[in-house]
């Protein structure tokens, strides 16, 4: 490459000019560049210049379009490289200084040049064309092709500590990856100690000693969660973890995010720098294949089902290379030549009763330390053989991995509670399986994690025992018991063959009854004046079944008489009042009109307020102003003040706004009410007291009627006092807002979260009554 001119305006490098300036004064076009003289030079200057015998044997190249020197600081006087190991090839100039007549690189420019009065020398900028590029990339062997892919590659946080995956989505993963869709790659992970070096071993095996990972001297971790990179040149998603035995906070979800990596992993590095393997190292790996097989296996193969991948996720675990860099001791195997250090690492394992059977292979790979820095070549091999077998794992596409992972996140998330911690494992089934406990009798539920969410029940082995306070016993009909059915029956008013009030007859003279589906009534509490025997006894037999966090008892009262005698009196009254609605009001109306004082407006004749111009609907309510006698709303009558020309007096009586202010305005004798008129307004003052008295009455009886109705409550209704809000959708109940009870759950809601129907045979309503939404949408019988 060669130097450019820096136009004024644009500051690019427009023409190849010479740098020696010794014969033409840097103006004429450079023709030649000189390894040892470390510069362009023209067809004048070179011919000048290496006159001298001890000059003629310079190397010199003919320059080519868009050739760029390399960096003189990366090179001796005789051209060969220095800094090699370092940085790795020879680096292309990016400027060249113009006082120190020397080319650099971008990092060599940034060392010599950053600081004191170096960094205000002018500089040329080389500007590299792409058929240099495409040159230099030709030239260059396999090794640094290799290392060029990896110098854009940048490391990412996939998951956090609190197990919270922080890529939104697959088209995330992939962009944060820089790969192809349709890629189709291996997932490499790395596991041991805090402090061994994770991060440094995956840097140097996969990055050629880039920083992708970072590293830190310091004592705190300097990896938290779990981070990502993407290796072009093997195809494969490198992942480090968070050290295992550090000082950190949720252990325990941390600890069973490295299951979920290491479900996910194709190839498991596990790197220890003890001079001796530990038995945490062995107790590490078997316990996480336990729990990969009890907990994992089930659900990766639900998720290639749910998901429907094209590529099926292996049930069989990943395989292992242990790494162990020592430098005191021997390597594993040494003093045995004739034994491989996999069969003793299968003894070991074997002695301290882990089996690591979810592994498809456990490899050994050891290197001494004698001298600084590790050897990371005997792992990078190790590493690459086993990526190359595809056996028993296939690269699939990085939406796949993406989709794997985040089914595992789903499926076992949440806190774990430290009092149900088993500390003697890696794994504890804690760290998998539902956390809810038995009200009753304490014990757990053998469930995964958020199995309700799939609709799955809860489940325990062990047998519960009964509690009065819960009632968790459970009847079955002991008929079909003996038929090899196990049918659940319950204690209700009224068979399903009755009709409402007929169940309610026989319900007063015979009491409950136990129907069975498949028997029909098979038990009648009163059926007999004497000598009725207990259900127990002779038609049912009784399991104790377990009570878990947010579901109701089982034998609850369902003997729902007494409310459904309320709802039948309730029907019937507000049939009668929607009936006689109409009626009622044409009556009143007229009844009032025949009592009102003659200078009162009709109410037929008012048909919207005299003053804000509301229309009046059927409900609602017209006042006379007691001062001039036309129709108003209620908003625009509710002044009150004495009317003694009226008649009105001395108390004070409802006036519209308009008259009240003008409260100051006397009327003509004429208008004064006759001897008539008072007799007619005396009725009106009578009609009055009576129509408050019979509200007051009415008020009065709504407070036993409350009381009646919460007597007659069924068990498992929330009680009125305790309902604040809908249960749906979190209205405040009011006056004009009534509380329902749903019939299957017993939750309160309003009208509109309650208006379907359903019969509920659970609690004893064999005929449709009111349900909830949610209860509604539930399939089968309630």
């Amino acid at each position: 490459m060669s130097a450019h001119t820096q136009t004024a305006e644009k500051g690019q490098n427009t023409t190849l000019l010479c740098q020696e300036s010794y014969v033409c004064s840097g103006t004429d076009e450079a023709i030649f560049e000189c390894d040892e003289c470390r510069s362009l030079q023209c067809q004048r200057c070179e011919e000048e210049l290496h006159q001298p015998e001890r000059l003629r044997n310079h190397e010199r190249t003919r320059i080519r379009p868009g050739h760029v020197p390399y960096c003189d600081s990366c090179k001796g006087a005789n051209g060969n490289i220095m800094h090699a190991s370092m940085m790795g090839s020879r680096q292309i100039a990016a400027v060249r200084c113009q006082v120190c007549k020397i080319n650099l690189c971008v990092e060599c420019q940034k060392r010599t040049h950053a600081g004191g009065n170096r960094r205000k020398h002018p500089v040329t900028v080389y500007h590299a064309g792409k058929a240099q590029e495409q040159e230099e990339e030709e030239g260059m062997d396999e090794e640094t092709k290799r290392r060029k892919m990896t110098e854009k590659v940048v490391s990412f946080l996939l998951v956090d500590e609190t197990e919270e995956i922080q890529v939104r989505n697959e088209d995330d993963f992939i962009k944060k990856l820089d790969c192809s869709p349709e890629q189709h790659l291996k997932v490499v992970s790395i596991f041991g100690n805090t402090g061994d070096g994770k991060s440094h071993t995956l840097n140097h095996t996969f990055f050629y000693g880039r920083e992708v990972f970072k590293t830190s001297p310091a004592q705190e971790s300097c990896t938290v969660g779990v981070w990502a990179a993407y290796d072009p040149v093997r195809k494969v998603v490198v992942i480090d973890t968070e050290g295992l035995l550090g000082a950190t906070v949720n252990l325990s979800q941390r600890t069973r995010l490295l299951l979920k990596v290491l479900a996910i992993s194709d190839l498991v590095i596990y790197r220890t720098r003890a001079d001796r393997l530990h038995n945490d190292l062995f107790k590490f790996l078997g316990d996480a294949s336990e729990a990969y097989l009890k907990h994992f296996t089930k659900e990766l193969k639900a998720t290639t089902a749910r998901c429907g991948l094209d590529v099926p996720l292996s049930t069989l675990g990943p395989g292992v290379i242990i790494f162990h860099e020592t430098v005191y001791t021997k390597l594993l195997g040494s003093d045995h030549p004739s034994e491989v250090p996999e069969k003793l690492i299968q003894d070991r394992f074997r002695k301290l009763s882990c089996f690591p059977e979810a592994f498809s292979s456990i490899h050994y790979k050891g290197t001494r330390t004698y001298n600084p820095p590790t050897d990371f070549s005997g792992l990078r091999r190790a590493v690459e053989q086993q990526l190359e077998n595809n056996t028993t794992r296939s690269p699939r596409q990085p939406g796949v991995i993406y989709k794997a992972l985040k089914a595992l996140s789903d499926r076992f998330s949440g806190e774990i509670p430290d009092d149900q911690m088993a500390h003697s494992s890696f794994f504890p089934d804690e760290y998998f399986t539902c956390s809810s406990v038995c009200l009753s009798c304490g014990c757990g539920c053998k469930k995964s994690m958020n199995h309700a969410k799939e609709g799955v029940p809860h489940e325990s082995k062990s047998r519960c025992r009964y509690s009065h306070q819960y009632d968790n016993r459970v009847y079955t009909c002991k008929a079909c018991y003996e038929r090899g059915m196990e049918v659940s029956v319950v204690p209700k008013t009224s068979a399903s063959t009755d009709s409402p009030w007929l169940g309610l007859a026989k319900y007063a003279w015979s009491g409950y009854v136990i129907e069975c589906p498949n028997c029909g009534v098979v038990y009648r509490s009163r059926q007999y004046w004497f000598g009725n025997q207990d259900p127990v006894n002779t038609v049912v037999r009784t399991e104790i079944e377990h009570v878990w966090p947010g579901t109701d008892g089982f034998l609850k009262d369902n003997n729902n008489a007494a409310q459904r005698l309320l709802d039948g009196m309730n029907f019937m009254a507000q049939s009668v009042s929607e009936l006689s609605l109409g009626p009622t009001k044409a009556v009143t109306s007229w009844l009032t009109d025949q009592i009102a004082p003659a200078y009162w407006r009709p109410n037929s004749q008012i048909l919207s307020c005299n003053k804000c111009n509301t229309p009046f609907k059927d409900n609602d309510t017209k006042h006379h102003c007691r001062a001039c006698g036309e129709g108003f709303c209620d908003g625009c009558s509710s002044k009150t003040r004495p009317v003694p020309e009226r008649g009105w007096g001395p108390a004070p009586v409802r006036v519209c706004d308009n008259c009240y202010e003008n409260r100051g305005i006397q009327l003509d004798v004429a208008e004064l009410p006759s001897d008539e008129e008072g007799g007619t307004l005396i009725a009106r003052k009578v009609g009055e007291a009576v129509q408050n008295t019979l509200g007051a009455v009415v008020t009065a009886m709504d407070i036993p009627l409350g009381l009646v109705k919460d007597a007659a409550r069924p068990a498992y209704w929330v009680p009125d006092h305790e309902i604040l809000h809908c249960h749906n959708c979190r209205k405040e109940f009011s006056i004009k807002l009534s509380k329902h009870h749903c019939r299957a759950c017993g939750q309160g809601f309003c009208d509109e979260c309650s208006h379907n129907r359903r019969a509920v045979p659970s609690r004893g309503w064999d005929h449709p009554v009111r349900v909830c939404f949610n209860c509604n949408k539930k399939p089968g019988d309630l």
